[in-house]
This record gives C-alpha cells, sequence and structure tokens, in this order.
C-alpha cells in the first residue's frame, strides 16, 4: 500500500500545539481497569468556542479528554487517569461502560446539524499526531479504535463520512480493509449479515429482518467502512465491506 498523505514520519509531523482548558466534567476510573478504547467523536456544534463552553460547564455534564481545532490546536480538558463522560449511552463486543475504558477526543466540526464539511489537514495532522501519542501510552489496539457511531449507532453520526479513517489506518490508528484483496464468508442474507456485525463488535439485533435498528447500525458501519453510500441498505458492497472488516476484527492485529 503505498503511503500517501498522512503517513511520514514523526520527524517530518509538526510539535501538537496543547492548550490546558480544564474541565471539571470527569470522575475517577474503576479501580483495576486499563485504559483499552480510543473513541473519537465530532463537536456538533456551530463553534469551537461553544464546544469549549460546554464541555467545561459543569451544569452540562458533558466533556473529553481532548479537543482539537481545526487550525490544529489542541486542548486538553480532563487528564487521561481520569473518566471523561463523552461516550454516553453506548456499546461494543457487548462492552456498555465506555467511558470507563476509553480517552475521547472530540474534533471541532458542525456536524450534520450545522454543516458538516472536510476536516481541514492541519486538524487531521494534529488528530493522527495526538492518536499516536495516545496509542503509545495505552495498550488500545487497532481494533478499538472507534467512532462514536460505531458505538451509539441508535443516536449518533460521527465523526462521519468525511473523516479519514484511511489516513489513520496507514499511520498504524485503527483499521481498514484493503480494497484489493479477496473478500470470502460475504453474509448472504440478513440475519449472517447481523451476526457478522454483531462479531465486529456492534450492538445489532439478531432479527433476521433489515429492521429500523438494523439499519442504523448498517448506516454506522457505512460511515466508518463504505462512506461513499450511507443508507443503511445492505448492498453487494456493503456485504462484501462487512466480510472485509469482520475478516480484519476476528484477527484482531495489535500492531
Amino acid at each position: 500500500m503505498s503511503a500517501g498523505p498522512g503517513s511520514g514520519d514523526a520527524a517530518a509531523r509538526p510539535p501538537l500545539r496543547i492548550v490546558d482548558a480544564p474541565s471539571p466534567n470527569h470522575g475517577p476510573r474503576p479501580a483495576g481497569g486499563r485504559i483499552d478504547i480510543l473513541l473519537l467523536h465530532y463537536t456538533g456544534m456551530p463553534s469551537a468556542g461553544a464546544a469549549l463552553d460546554r464541555m467545561r460547564d459543569p451544569a452540562a455534564e458533558v466533556s473529553a479528554h481532548y479537543m482539537i481545532d481545526e487550525d490544529g490546536t489542541v486542548y486538553r480538558l480532563v487528564p487521561e487517569d481520569r473518566r471523561a463522560w463523552h461516550a454516553g449511552r453506548s456499546s461494543w463486543g457487548g462492552e456498555t461502560d465506555i467511558n470507563s475504558a476509553s480517552i475521547g477526543i472530540e474534533i471541532v466540526n458542525p456536524g450534520h446539524e450545522f454543516g458538516y464539511r472536510p476536516f481541514p489537514e492541519l486538524q487531521m495532522a494534529a488528530v493522527e499526531t495526538l492518536c499516536r501519542d495516545i496509542v503509545g501510552r495505552h495498550p488500545i489496539p487497532r481494533h478499538r479504535v472507534l467512532g462514536h457511531s460505531d458505538v451509539a449507532p441508535q443516536r449518533k453520526e460521527d465523526p462521519g463520512e468525511l473523516f479519514d479513517w484511511p489516513r489513520l489506518a496507514r499511520a498504524g490508528i485503527g483499521l481498514w480493509p484493503d480494497a484489493a484483496a479477496p473478500v470470502a464468508d460475504v453474509p448472504g442474507d440478513i440475519a449472517a449479515a447481523q451476526a457478522l456485525l454483531a462479531a465486529i463488535g456492534y450492538a445489532v439485533p439478531s432479527t433476521g429482518i433489515l429492521d429500523i435498528e438494523t439499519m442504523k447500525v448498517v448506516t454506522a458501519f457505512q460511515r466508518r467502512f463504505r462512506p461513499a453510500r450511507c443508507d443503511g441498505m445492505l448492498d453487494e458492497e456493503t456485504r462484501q465491506r462487512v466480510a472485509a472488516v469482520g475478516a480484519l476484527f476476528r484477527g484482531k492485529p495489535d500492531g
């Protein structure tokens, strides 16, 4: 696979510009637990200032460990050893307390409600650098680098179909299937697709029908792994992508 943009060595990347902006919205992590999920969000608010204010407002009861502005500035809100409040009602692989196991990064973008737009290069470079730093400090395997819509597909869309997941995968952060690789075990019906999505980690019904909940899970999968078309339908390309991602997650590569 070619290197492509965003996959250069550390010497080519500018240092992070970090601003401390402490939030009061956090608590202790459970004793004996470990940090093994990196969860990426978009802010989904009209401006960076509005998002920063909300995550620092005690009444809002929301936060993240970091926020990355469009110019690449990183705001450090909650210490990594504390439990930030960013995942909400969520699940992955049957695990429901995502906040306790994760580090959350909010990426400034108006989101689908306020004018969703591509993530600028300066911002993506900072996302890549910060994610590299975090996975270097914590035992976060590549298959547990997730988006908010992965863990909360019934209610969240972020970071969305414009986010550059392939770039992060090229940098060793998260997974992306090789489009040229042969695909085996393509699910032939809805029940098989539901079972494979559940094996990947999604909280999906096992109804055997393409119900509303299943369509939302499929849409979340498409936002992540098939961003050209996010309609919740299990067409042939989506089913092939589910099979390809399922194979990656079964291998659970950590490096």
